[in-house]
């Protein structure tokens, strides 16, 4: 093939494996409801989430497990295989099961299934066949329609195995989202890396103070604020009023804008050229509140502030990097 048809190729498994999404969002239903009540319901009693499947089916079972773990729900997969040689004393009273198999009439998994109501349990069926053995045997029965596999020859697992995983992702985003979870507890469980320190981070431990701050009163020139941002190596100076409160902030940018319509600026108050109601972020949040921040409002600096509501500091985008928090 040439280089063309091989992209060709890869754009057709892409767009089939697409439509097996939209086609997995189209038939959700109200059982996706349900089975998130049984899930929250467990969790919220201390239980675990018991995941099985074979072949590529027991591959996704793991991703579903650890996205669940690490949001809080705990999950275990369970080999079943050898759960029928006593790993299935992983299972206690009161979890839930979420079974996967797109066919639904995956021998070992069927054969699991009287051994596991044995137990006081919910079963969670995510499958291809409303009629099939699995789904029949389910308190909950997700069904993930697939027309066909991405597989050229429409056999090895691709599509089908694309849609189980999007519906265990659903299925964790949703339950964590039911239950409250909040960044403080997502940040308990990733201490580790540029991610566990973004979030365990605080606004206050990475903020910009002292001579790294170029605080000054809001009836100073913008000479001597662009005076006070290079001392302090800062592109922003914060202005405060005569009661200690954020009056405003003064940055590079909003010099440059004013000296573009006029030369003779730097004499000039600073107030006239500052934002008044600039971003600010609490000293006490996570730092992951302040990059989001200023992400969402495409800026460099935010002002921070104390519980009083008076500013303290100033947390500048360059930081993050440097501090490998992005």
């Amino acid at each position: 093939m040439t280089k063309e048809e091989i992209i060709a190729k890869a754009k057709q498994v892409i767009e089939t494996e697409q439509q097996a999404i939209t086609g997995l969002l189209n038939s959700l239903g109200h059982e996706f409801a349900d089975a998130i009540g049984v899930l929250k319901h467990a969790v919220e009693m201390h239980h675990k989430i018991v995941i099985i499947g074979v072949g590529k089916s027991g591959n996704i079972c793991h991703k579903i497990a650890a996205t669940l773990n690490s949001t809080g729900a705990t999950a275990v997969v369970l080999d079943s295989q050898n759960a029928l040689h006593g790993d299935i004393g992983l299972i206690s009273e009161g979890d839930v099961v979420i079974a996967l198999s797109y066919s639904g009439e995956t021998a070992e998994l069927l054969n699991l299934i009287p051994a596991i109501k044995r137990f006081d349990v919910k079963i969670i069926s995510i499958t291809g066949k409303h009629e099939s053995s699995l789904a029949k045997y389910s308190d909950v029965s997700l069904i993930t329609p697939v027309e066909r596999e991405a597989c050229p020859l429409n056999l090895a697992p691709t599509s089908s195995s694309t849609a189980a995983l999007v519906m265990g992702d659903a299925l964790a985003m949703v339950l964590l989202d039911e239950r409250g979870f909040t960044e403080e507890e997502f940040a308990k469980y990733h201490p580790g890396g540029s991610l566990g320190v973004a979030l365990l981070t605080k606004v206050e431990d990475i903020m910009r103070m002292g001579d790294a701050l170029a605080m000054l009163p809001a009836d100073v020139t913008v000479e001597v604020a662009i005076a006070a941002m290079s001392m302090s190596r800062s592109g922003a100076c914060v202005l405060v009023t005569d009661a200690g409160g954020l009056a405003g902030v003064f940055t590079h940018g909003d010099f440059a804008r004013a000296f573009e319509q006029n030369d003779s600026v730097r004499g000039r108050l600073v107030r006239e050229f500052m934002t008044v109601k600039p971003i600010t972020v609490q000293a006490s949040s996570l730092a992951a509140e302040a990059i989001k921040k200023i992400g969402k409002h495409k800026i460099d600096d935010v002002v921070v502030l104390d519980e009083a509501g008076k500013p303290v500091g100033l947390v500048d985008t360059q930081d993050f990097a440097k501090l490998k928090l992005i």
